[in-house]
């Protein structure tokens, strides 16, 4: 028997109750996220994040230095990728996609073709952004992978991945630069002006 990359994404999709992604995600659909939430599967677990205003400015402000060298379509903000490890489900706070990414079969970004994993920490999330998205990011083999915690004060940048996780990390203080130039993404982020909670 042939089993196609489809067949074997449902199979290591599937949790102990054979509930795979889509079906998980599908059981979410219909009025059963409050407005205002953001959901996504972190290892077979659903959780909602309500989005805050802290939250929202530093997204916006690495979207705007962002889309001053890629273009629209290359850039995706809560947008469901799956991600290895089994039921990974995110909707990255900023996602950038390689120039020639495509979607799979089924009409989703690819995992493979991530260059940047930015995840702005909420007080309720903050152990995923840390472990769990770390290890899949890095399995995944995001180039980069940017944890922005306004409760620290401080940016994480996680780069070099290798046998599913990161070999190097970087911490960078609100106020300073984040040099990604020596990375795909090949820009300097300015954190002057990321509100911290």
């Amino acid at each position: 028997m042939t089993v196609l990359d489809e067949d074997r994404n449902d199979m290591a999709d599937a949790n102990e109750t054979g509930r795979t992604l889509d079906e998980m995600f599908e059981g979410l659909e219909g009025g059963a996220v409050p407005p205002g939430y953001k959901v996504e599967i972190v290892e077979g677990a659903i959780y909602m994040s309500p989005q805050r205003d802290t939250h929202w400015e530093i997204t916006a402000h690495l979207y705007e230095q962002l889309r001053t060298r890629y273009p629209l379509k290359r850039l995706k903000s809560d947008v469901r990728i799956d991600y290895p490890g089994g039921l990974n489900g995110f909707a990255t706070d900023l996602t950038l996609l390689a120039e020639d990414a495509a979607k799979d079969a089924r009409g989703r970004w690819r995992a493979e073709d991530v260059l940047l994993a930015a995840e702005v920490v909420s007080r309720s999330t903050a152990a995923n952004d840390y472990g769990p998205k770390l290890r899949a990011y890095a399995a995944a083999e995001v180039p980069v992978y940017l944890v922005v915690d306004p409760y620290q004060g401080r940016c994480h940048v996680h780069t070099q991945p290798k046998d599913g996780e990161y070999l190097s990390e970087l911490t960078v203080a609100f106020g300073a630069d984040v040099d990604l130039t020596g990375t795909p993404v090949g820009l300097t982020l300015a954190t002057g002006e990321f509100p911290r909670d």
